[in-house]
């Protein structure tokens, strides 16, 4: 499953499970508030280190791709003039 899939999943159910508990939230406004804006902070976080994680895989596919053009530019396989603009 892609990281779009999985944020996207991951933001649909906080909005749904949120308005759920608005809903059906057994206790007062103020403690029900308090709740809702701690849970906020918990999904921010969780969105947080998932941002985190793709921006790693993001960084660790840049390097190896440039690994391999410089593996390939060290074995004689990169035509430099095939790069190069006119």
């Amino acid at each position: 499953m892609g990281i779009k899939t999985t944020l996207t999943g991951v933001l649909a159910g906080a909005a749904v499970g949120a308005a759920l508990g608005i809903l059906f939230a057994p206790a007062k406004g103020s403690i029900t508030r308090r709740r809702f804006s701690k849970q906020g902070f918990d999904y921010t976080d969780e969105l947080e280190e998932k941002f985190n994680d793709l921006i790693d895989s993001i960084t660790d596919q840049f390097e190896t791709m440039v690994e391999e053009v410089n593996r390939m530019a060290q074995e004689g396989k990169l035509d430099p003039s095939a790069t190069s603009s006119k």
